[in-house]
């Protein structure tokens, strides 16, 4: 079965459509998103609807706890806080429930699936250091954990090795370690290319794929300053920042 592992699409309508665009052209099987479906972005109602139809696993995300009132608002720098009082505004009540509804973790066979860490999920740490990377680990006991949360795909073996798109194997073919992947963000990546960025994996063989799809920036920009949200969050999104 190939899986499409979605994350922190953040109300982005227009990157979202195109992503589902080419998942459908790529024919998988099924898909499941690590969170963060609002923020930031002028879609959040759209986003939510898509999400809840096409996907099979879904986990919340710091920005979805926050928008229902279970993290503190204060958690969130000015740009984070001015888009979830935004979001409180448009939200649907069924949607508004569907969030508040989400799991903090799932795990799927082989696989574990959390927004931040999977160590105290709820306390939405960045991975972005040795500690937290080997405090991750200690918390999940499958092959693979799919995070989100930093928009900067990556991925990270238990030996603390660092890649770029694909986990290493042996001559056999099987995984030489146990890995952290991080599939990047739908609706705001932070790694320099403003390209959607999303995971694909192929649970009998575990071979995994990060996928970029060009979408309509411009139109995602327009939308957010439309709606009268910080014009930050627009001009970031030109830039992969």
């Amino acid at each position: 079965m190939r899986i499409g592992i979605l994350s922190d699409i953040h109300g982005n309508l227009p990157a979202l459509e195109s992503v589902l665009k080419k998942i459908d052209e790529l024919r998988l099987d099924r898909l499941h998103c690590l969170g963060d479906i609002v923020g930031y972005g002028s879609f959040p109602n759209e986003c939510v609807e898509l999400v809840r139809s096409r996907c099979t696993i879904v986990v919340k995300g710091n920005h979805d706890s926050g928008m229902t009132g279970e993290t503190s608002i204060d958690d969130f720098n000015n740009l984070g806080q001015q888009a979830i009082k935004w979001t409180r505004k448009q939200i649907l009540p069924e949607h508004f429930e569907f969030l508040k509804s989400l799991p903090m973790m799932a795990t799927d066979g082989s696989v574990t699936y959390v927004h931040s860490s999977p160590a105290e999920p709820d306390q939405w740490t960045y991975i972005f250091s040795i500690r937290s990377a080997e405090e991750a680990f200690s918390a999940f006991t499958t092959d693979l954990c799919f995070i989100g949360h930093t928009h900067v795909p990556v991925i990270i073996g238990e030996d603390m090795s660092i890649n770029a798109y694909t986990p290493p194997r042996d001559k056999s073919g099987n995984l030489q370690r146990r890995f952290l992947i991080n599939v990047g963000s739908i609706g705001q990546p932070r790694d320099g290319n403003p390209e959607a960025a999303f995971g694909v994996l192929d649970t009998e063989t575990l071979a995994y794929e990060l996928v970029r799809v060009v979408y309509d920036v411009e139109k995602a920009a327009a939308a957010i300053t439309k709606a009268g949200l910080p014009t930050a969050l627009a001009k970031r999104l030109y830039q992969g920042v």
